[in-house]
């Protein structure tokens, strides 16, 4: 069984209520229920939340619900454990991971994700990009002589339960899958929140 997964907790410091705060005419986590529930592989999806209002929004979307304890909603539990939480209610063979911190999808990127994990035989599969950014003082040569390497960007996560239940987010055969740009803006502040709105704004104008 392949079980999809997004955590949204209630107590967001940085953008309050952020999870279902309006965003081009929907709850932010709205764009990642239907883009769960598009998908032809994922089996079954759940929010994990432990807010009455972010539960009302995701039962609305169509999805259901785990609750999810307060211990495991404070600034200092990690997504680990909230996954860990989750295999104590299902035996997935596979979890793919979805924040709603990540609105803009395209049609068939979380079957694109499942298919590259499964053809691969990998452990754990990221969505991300190639980034060449360096801390200052630390290089000297151009630009174009950087060694870039790759940086996930929270979108998709494809990843085996047993390592979950290790404590781990990925196992030894770890793979990429690059998207564009444009669907690699993660949502932890109001410049994020603008960028992403005016992406999905771009996007649904097509």
């Amino acid at each position: 069984m392949i079980l999809g997964v997004t955590p949204a907790r209630g107590g967001s410091k940085g953008i309050p209520q952020k999870n279902i705060r309006n965003i081009c005419g929907k709850p932010l986590i709205g764009w990642t229920i239907e883009s769960a529930l598009e998908s032809r592989l994922i089996d079954e999806y759940i929010v994990s939340t432990d807010d009455p209002e972010i539960a009302s929004v995701t039962r609305e979307y169509g999805a259901d619900v785990l609750q999810r304890p307060h211990n495991l909603a404070t600034d200092e539990a990690t997504t680990i454990s909230v996954l860990n939480h989750v295999l104590d209610y299902y035996d997935p063979e596979i979890i793919v991971l979805l924040q709603c911190t990540s609105p803009v999808r395209y049609t068939g990127l979380i079957d694109e994700c499942i298919n590259k994990y499964i053809a691969k035989c990998a452990d754990s599969l990221a969505t991300g990009f190639m980034c060449d950014l360096f801390e200052w003082g630390s290089y000297s040569a151009r630009r174009q002589e950087l060694i870039s390497f790759f940086h996930d960007d929270g979108n998709v996560y494809v990843l085996n339960p047993e390592d979950i239940r290790h404590g781990r987010m990925w196992g030894e055969s770890c793979i990429f899958h690059v998207i564009d740009r444009k669907y690699s803006f993660e949502i932890d502040d109001e410049f994020d929140f603008w960028i992403n709105e005016k992406i999905l704004d771009e996007l649904m104008g097509q």
